[in-house]
């Protein structure tokens, strides 16, 4: 009996897929992070930043990963569709904030109404930061790649472009989301340390994961040569 050989590409996800899937998560980590940067977390009453830190260098990872497979310019399209994701938050979570609640959940009303009357304030900060920092990020890490050929390790193109792009979006976030809110010297010790935990958390956490993801994209989806 002759024995059927198996169909490589059997198990093999489609390409559109696994994009729609990493375009997802990367929208939804940078509106958590958004909505988690309320939170100014005080380490030994010297280290400060806030909550979305520790989220969204995984944000980062995963523009790495667009950038990798797909390209500059289709990732370019998922950050503006991600900047226009987070504007439509701010309307939807104010128009909450305008609507009544009754007597019995004021509580809850103000608490939401704390929470969600801010977010506009750290959303603009994070927007202004993202577009100066997501998309230098995808630029330098693509013009690497075609400068030094897509054999140099990956973690020169993810942490290199990330050391620059951290720079352009941690400084105007702090300064637009929480000058005026906390003490000078906390703002400082806000942007210096949120840009070395953000830098840390990809190179120990976020850069792994971007090698096990890509490499499960490249060995399961069937791409187009781009």
């Amino acid at each position: 009996m002759y024995k059927v050989s198996e169909n490589p590409f059997k198990n093999r996800i489609s390409e559109q897929s696994a994009f729609m899937v990493v375009t997802a998560l990367f929208v939804t980590l940078y509106l958590v992070s958004n909505i988690m940067a309320v939170k100014v977390i005080s380490l030994f009453d010297f280290l400060y930043f806030d909550a979305g830190t520790i989220t969204f260098p995984f944000a980062y990872m995963l523009g790495d990963v667009l950038t990798e497979i797909w390209g500059y310019k289709r990732t370019k399209k998922v950050i503006w569709m991600t900047f226009f994701c987070n504007i439509l938050m701010v309307i939807c979570t104010q128009i909450g904030v305008w609507l009544p609640s009754p007597e019995y959940l004021s509580e809850t009303e103000m608490a939401y109404n704390h929470i969600f009357t801010y977010v506009p304030r750290i959303v603009i900060g994070s927007l202004v930061g993202f577009l100066l920092g997501e998309l230098s990020n995808a630029y330098i890490m693509d013009r690497i790649k075609k400068k030094r050929g897509s054999k140099s390790p990956l973690w020169i193109r993810t942490i290199g472009s990330s050391a620059v792009a951290y720079l352009f979006d941690s400084l105007p976030f702090v300064l637009i989301a929480f000058a005026g809110v906390v003490a000078i010297k906390e703002l400082i010790y806000m942007i210096i340390l949120q840009y070395i935990l953000k830098l840390a958390i990809e190179a120990l956490f976020g850069t792994p994961f971007a090698y096990a993801t890509i490499g499960w994209i490249k060995r399961r989806v069937q791409l187009d040569n781009h």
